[in-house]
């Protein structure tokens, strides 16, 4: 081997950095376990021990020192199903941002063209090409993008913006940079609110031109408090409001009004005052009697309001009030003055109902409107908030308002004095306080927001302020939740299967190949090192399924080793020196062309899916394209060095042991032959499974693919799944499907309640409702141990997702295209590599078969089988892996083929068939046996969370390696024309 000693030099080089780069994921576990140890079982104790130590030197390398925070930036990330934490992916509404740059249009073409947008869109197609779209067809060239009733507006003419000459080709560029150019800055805005919560190595990231943004938040612990903060507009608004006795011959009428729809004629009965004193007052229990069940409004207000707030009602009765009050027969009994008045609501808080019981309860307020909805002074002018406390040592936030907001403030609030009025200070349309004026006209611009709430709620809101708003709605239309303690499990399962899967494959290497598998066993303990060392230099997340690609790139580092060995072992015994064997086995025309198709292919796959994978899925194909790469330089060049080493010294290496030397040699199957019973067999099979997917059973698509939400619930003990499936179907009023998840005493549930509504308050509502249906299993638990995660937690919810519509319809799309993708690539690159298309053809008829194949044990077993066998990213990822794998045993038969037929191996052409797929036997069950030991190892000590994508993997890879065999090779027998079939043999047996 030439170039030995560089090889050496950079080997040792590569070595020394990955333990450099490592060292600090060592480092930054001690801190951890000495601050975990010093804590106890307190997570707020070890956070602030963490925080007083984060200056402090922890690492010293003799000539240079590093503090904890420095160690902890360096170390190896890890993702969310290790960490905990929480995972969001953001929406920017870009229909929101059109609205705006279009100055809320009224223009019907426009209006009508976002509707469609938003009903029509595709998987994988963005809301604004459907706008265009949308547009296009709706003016049929009669309005303009460009018309000053749209675009052509004000505050878009100027350098770069848009004048009403353009064309709407022309117009379009300029509305896209607009765009971007919103989406960015909601990237910044949401960049500085996470940097000001204080997460440690946060990630944000934009994703692509989609107007969506990731959010990775690991160790985040506070579920609502996170999603209010990345999910809050931040549009801060300042109106003046109506005072209840202004309003309240409305409700009264109002309330009059829905009797008529809302109450049954045989219940109504007669209210002798209709004065809203009378109605919302006990002075008797006759009045009581009255008012049971025959006042729609005020049967559901709680305790009647003053001042400002009109009432107090339940926070379940907000969506019926609302809706009483959008209907055109209620607010034509709006008085004059008042046809423009808009109905908030407050922020939940605490009261006494009528029989001094605490309930939660919102205020609703009357906000005096007009015209445009447009209030009487917006939240731009603020310049500076801070989280502070009141006068009477309650939190707050001030806020300074810029020269031109002080003089309007000034203005409000002298009104406000003179008339005795109120300032509703409203946040994203919720009312935090009202406060009325008392001392005459502030002057100079500073405020304050009071309200009920905590110290945390004051940071994040002042937080949000001083960040900026965002330039439209972010709607979480994913988001991941992952307890710290699941995540440990997580690690312990996945470190158990890693180090088992590793033992085995070194076991079998030195049992199968003696003292040649001990070099391969070195060379895939630096082939460790190099990759964890690559991931932790540049960044890279470790994720679950990333362990998975570790754990499987053990199983196929060996292969090239394996493809090697066989092939000295093939020259040793054709009467070549082991020095001469050896150099031919790594030779373009031994070993080296066979291992760099077999892993092109592989490559390719995990190239698909890196680009169409997301989350956790990339981070699988991220360790299996690193984990092929430094496997290929520690199989080929290391080894090397321990072989050669061998030769120059002792040379006896024989490649086999005395138990396994005779294994596979002279071995003369005739696979053509039996070609018939393998088609028929692959028929049958292929017909059932598509017969099952499409008629019978189907596929049991997991969130990904059609949305919804699921929660994993650990019980205190033992729970029926029907049972509790049918209590939280009639608490959502919706099918709630509830399965075991490993343990009789954890649940996966999965409901589809309200989920093509997006916002926090949808998010929170079916949070309680899920504690408010399960509350009796957990007497003892309250609503945030239920909910949010901290460590220890051993009961409630360890992990919590959501797929909003929208985006499962794009990952669904992205997947087809990522299975489709794959196979054309893999088509494409053995044509152009072998030049013939009947190569390829058996290729992709193998591995269109395993597809199905998988796919219809998916379709015949998932209702009984006792883990989860869903279609979501995972299964996709496994299918992947399934079509690189069976492509690169089909690509290692292929290239013995190719080097028969340029060879003079006499016989027909099926027997020199038969002999390429005879002589490459060793390698490919040695290979799959690899595969399916580190598989077997990975389903039992896996873990729960993965074993249905260890499951399609693992029949993958055995119905991949048959295919290999008995299909692939038969087609490209079949599709080879006769002449050439005779050209070929005659050439053989001339020679």
């Amino acid at each position: 081997m030439q170039n030995k000693g560089l090889i050496k030099f950079f080997a040792i080089l590569f070595a020394l950095v990955s333990i450099y780069q490592l060292s600090f994921t060592f480092v930054a576990n001690n801190v951890k376990g000495e601050a975990k140890a010093f804590a106890g079982d307190n997570p707020d104790k070890e956070l602030k021990y963490l925080d007083s130590i984060g200056k402090e030197k922890v690492f010293s390398l003799g000539f240079t020192d590093f503090t904890y925070n420095e160690v902890k930036n360096k170390q190896l990330n890890k993702g969310l199903d290790l960490e905990g934490g929480i995972n969001v992916i953001l929406q920017i509404s870009v229909k929101d941002v059109l609205k705006g740059l279009a100055n809320n249009s009224k223009n019907p073409v426009f209006n009508k063209s976002l509707a469609d947008a938003t009903a029509n869109l595709e998987g994988n197609k963005t809301y604004l090409n459907k706008f265009f779209e949308a547009f296009e067809a709706n003016s049929k060239g009669t309005v303009k993008l460009a018309s000053p009733d749209i675009f052509a507006n004000r505050s878009l003419q100027g350098d770069g913006g848009i004048d009403f000459q353009m064309s709407d080709a022309q117009a379009q560029k300029v509305i896209k940079r607009k765009v971007d150019e919103s989406i960015e800055s909601a990237y910044k805005v949401l960049r500085e609110r996470i940097d000001k919560f204080g997460v440690t190595q946060p990630n944000i990231q934009k994703l692509g031109e989609t107007g969506r943004i990731l959010v990775e938040l690991p160790g985040a612990k506070d579920v609502d408090r996170i999603k209010k903060l990345l999910g809050g507009k931040a549009q801060l608004e300042f109106w003046e409001t109506f005072k209840i006795e202004e309003v309240g011959n409305f409700l009264v009428a109002a309330n009059e009004a829905l009797k008529k729809t809302e109450v049954k004629k045989t219940e109504t009965k007669t209210v002798t005052k209709d004065s809203l004193n009378a109605l919302l007052t006990d002075n008797s229990k006759d009045s009581l009697d009255a008012k049971k069940g025959n006042n729609p409004l005020f049967d559901k207000m709680i305790v009647q309001g003053g001042g400002p707030v009109l009432g107090y009602f339940a926070t379940k009765d907000t969506a019926a009030i609302n809706g009483y009050f959008k209907r055109p027969e209620i607010r034509i009994l709006l008085g004059a003055d008042q046809h423009n008045a808009k109905f908030v609501w407050s922020k939940p808080t605490t009261i006494k109902d009528a029989k001094a019981k605490e309930v939660e309860a919102v205020e609703l307020y009357a906000l005096k409107g007009n015209r445009d909805n447009v209030p009487a002074m917006s939240g731009g002018v603020v310049t500076d908030a801070k989280d502070t406390f009141d006068q009477m040592g309650k939190p707050a936030v001030s806020m300074q308002m810029n020269s031109q907001g002080a003089k309007v403030w000034e203005e409000l609030t002298g009104r406000a004095f003179s008339q005795k009025g109120y300032i509703a200070i409203v946040l994203d349309n919720i009312v935090y306080s009202a406060p009325g004026v008392t001392s005459g006209p502030i002057a100079g611009g500073r405020s304050e927001i009071t309200g009920s709430f905590d110290v945390a709620e004051t940071k994040d809101l002042a937080n949000v302020l001083n960040a900026g708003k965002l330039p439209a709605s972010a709607d979480i239309i994913q988001s991941t939740v992952v307890g710290p303690s699941l995540g440990q499990a997580a690690i312990d399962a996945g470190t158990i299967s890693s180090v088992l899967g590793f033992l085995l494959v070194c076991v079998w290497m030195v049992f199968y190949y003696g003292k040649a598998g001990w070099y391969a066993n070195l060379a895939l303990l630096l082939n460790l090192l190099f990759l964890f060392g690559i991931m932790a230099s540049f960044g890279f997340v470790l994720t679950l399924p990333g362990i998975a690609g570790i754990v499987l790139t053990l199983g196929t580092a060996v292969d090239a080793n394996i493809i090697i060995y066989e092939r000295a072992k093939e020259e040793l015994r054709e009467g070549k020196s082991l020095s001469e064997a050896v150099t031919a086995s790594y030779g373009w025309h031994g070993a080296m062309r066979s291992i760099i198709d077999a892993n092109v292919t592989h490559v390719l796959t995990g190239a698909i899916l890196f680009i169409f994978g997301t989350g956790p899925i990339k981070g699988f194909a991220l360790t299996l394209l690193i984990g092929i790469v430094t496997s290929l330089f520690t199989s080929i060049f290391i080894a090397r060095i321990f072989i050669d080493r061998n030769i120059a010294g002792k040379a006896d290496l024989t490649f086999s042991t005395n138990i396994t030397k005779n294994w596979f040699t002279n071995f003369h199957f005739d696979f053509i032959k039996v070609k018939k019973f393998t088609y028929i067999f692959s028929s049958i099979v292929t017909i059932v499974s598509l017969t099952s997917i499409f008629f019978i059973n189907g596929l049991d698509e997991g969130v990904d693919f059609v949305g919804g939400r699921t929660f994993q619930v650990k019980f205190e003990k033992p729970v029926d799944a029907s049972v509790v499936s049918d209590e939280l179907s009639a608490a959502f009023g919706t099918p709630v499907e509830a399965k075991i998840l490993g343990d009789d005493d954890q649940l996966k549930i999965t409901t589809k309640y309200k989920i093509k509504e997006d916002g926090v308050a949808i998010d929170e509502e079916v949070n309680q409702k899920l504690y408010a249906a399960l509350q009796k299993y957990y007497p003892n638990t309250s609503y945030d141990k239920f909910i949010n995660s901290f460590d220890g937690k051993k009961v409630g919810v360890l992990q919590a997702s959501k797929v909003g519509a929208s985006i499962s319809e794009d990952i669904k799309t992205n997947s087809y295209w990522a299975v489709l993708g794959a196979m054309a690539v893999i088509f494409l690159y053995l044509m152009v590599s072998f030049r013939k298309w009947q190569y390829s053809l058996g290729a992709i008829a193998a591995v269109a078969h395993d597809v199905i194949f998988v796919l219809g044990i998916y379709s015949l077993c998932y209702k009984f089988m006792p883990f989860h066998m869903e279609m979501d990213q995972h299964f996709i990822a496994a299918i992947l892996t399934v079509i690189g794998y069976s492509m690169n045993d089909t690509v290692i038969v292929f290239d013995r083929v190719r080097e028969f037929i340029i060879g003079n191996r006499k016989g027909s052409f099926e027997d020199i068939v038969n002999a390429s797929i005879n002589t490459t036997l060793s390698r490919t069950l040695n290979t799959s046996l690899m595969m399916i030991i580190v598989l077997l190892t990975m389903f039992i000590f896996g873990g729960e969370s993965i074993r249905g994508f260890i499951f399609a993997m693992l029949i993958g890879i055995i119905v991949g390696t048959y295919s290999s065999l008995f299909i692939a090779t038969p087609v490209l027998v079949d599709t080879i024309s006769s002449d050439e079939k005779h050209t070929i043999e005659d050439k053989h047996n001339k020679a």
